[in-house]
């Protein structure tokens, strides 16, 4: 049986490093060259397009070049659809409601595509994350303008992605996913989970009157994306500490008002960190993750107050219990009794439910 502090060592622990900052600084060039080019031409306001476009490079990362050209080719498609469907709910002006359906539906047929295509990261994180940050800022220009910035954005993380292969990217060391074995219910089942998760957290966060409520979505999304229970147990505090300790991180660079590209410089250097640590411990990257992604916000939308970082850290700790809940609700009662055998506070939990329903029984 592993105990509290073997669990608290696990969360901790980092694993081996294994030639990251390859990876790392091509996916950092994928956002810079861009978003530089927006920068020396006076158009930050089309930022958030061009980063969002960006995240194609996030995929496919270490895997030979045939594989990611063709992961990645998928997965910038995929982006370029939820920025459009973005701008979209932007240009009608929808509600909050409709963007939170939409965006659940994006995060359950995302789940599926990325499955279906064995993309890498899997889940529908940034599915979600890309529609719903659209959505929440104005269209300034013509909508071609912004889709055209997404759309050359995501073709330079493909040219990139193969040129990396130079280096030997995805030939020292290869990740070649390997292709699901889920059947056609255990997918739409798969879907099922993802849609009402990404629900459900969207709809509490805006009931309790959050301003980003897309934030509790991907928080929630990114922990059911786990491979197993103590990965997704793990992930869920992981996110949560390294989301607190990276919003201070925000905030210190925030109180120095940076200009615009002070922010620029900030999140190029933030994503490579990020890829740094991501696959050594998700809880320290989280630290680089934070500041990025409200900066990318910021340059699209700048803040008024720090309420929208005190947002972000409520956001992800309503995400990640809503994820939590979602994934022990969903388990097979086999499966979730090993769980809560091995994992101390679900142990606790199941015992005071015993108690409960003994005392209910007298």
């Amino acid at each position: 049986m592993t105990s509290a502090r073997e669990h608290i060592v696990q969360m901790m622990k980092f694993a081996p490093a294994q030639r990251d900052h390859v990876p790392a600084f091509r996916i950092a060039l994928s956002v810079a060259i861009p978003l530089l080019i927006l920068l020396f031409t006076d158009h930050l306001e089309l930022a958030i397009y061009s980063a969002f476009g960006g995240f194609t490079a996030l995929y496919a990362r270490n895997e030979p070049r045939a594989s990611r050209f063709k992961h990645q080719s998928q997965a910038g498609i995929i982006l370029c659809l939820c920025i459009a469907i973005g701008m979209l709910l932007s240009g009608f002006h929808a509600s909050i409601w409709v963007t939170t359906l939409v965006c659940s539906a994006i995060g359950g047929v995302g789940a599926m595509v990325s499955t279906v295509l064995n993309l890498r990261p899997g889940g529908s994180l940034f599915h979600i994350f890309a529609t719903a940050a659209v959505a929440s800022v104005p269209v300034a220009t013509h909508p071609a303008i912004p889709l055209a910035v997404a759309i050359a954005s995501a073709g330079f993380s493909v040219v990139l992605g193969l040129v990396s292969s130079v280096v030997g990217e995805g030939i020292k060391i290869v990740s070649t996913p390997p292709p699901h074995s889920l059947t056609r219910n255990q997918l739409l089942e798969q879907g099922v989970i993802y849609f009402f998760v990404t629900l459900i957290a969207g709809c509490v966060g805006y009931v309790l009157g959050l301003s980003h409520s897309y934030w509790a979505m991907v928080a929630a999304n990114a922990i059911v994306v786990g491979p197993n229970m103590y990965a997704r147990f793990y992930r869920g505090v992981q996110r949560t500490v390294g989301t607190f300790v990276g919003v201070l991180i925000t905030a210190f660079f925030v109180s120095m008002h940076p200009d615009q590209w002070h922010m620029a410089v900030l999140v190029i250097v933030f994503q490579f960190l990020a890829e740094i640590f991501v696959l050594r411990n998700y809880g320290f990257a989280m630290l680089f993750v934070t500041p990025l992604a409200l900066f990318m916000i910021q340059l699209a939308k700048p803040l008024t107050s720090y309420e929208l970082l005190t947002d972000r850290m409520l956001e992800t700790a309503i995400g990640a219990v809503v994820g939590m809940l979602a994934v022990l609700v969903t388990r097979s009662p086999d499966k979730l009794g090993q769980d809560t055998v091995a994992i101390p506070i679900l142990r606790a939990a199941r015992n005071v439910r015993g108690s409960v329903r003994s005392n209910f029984d007298q």
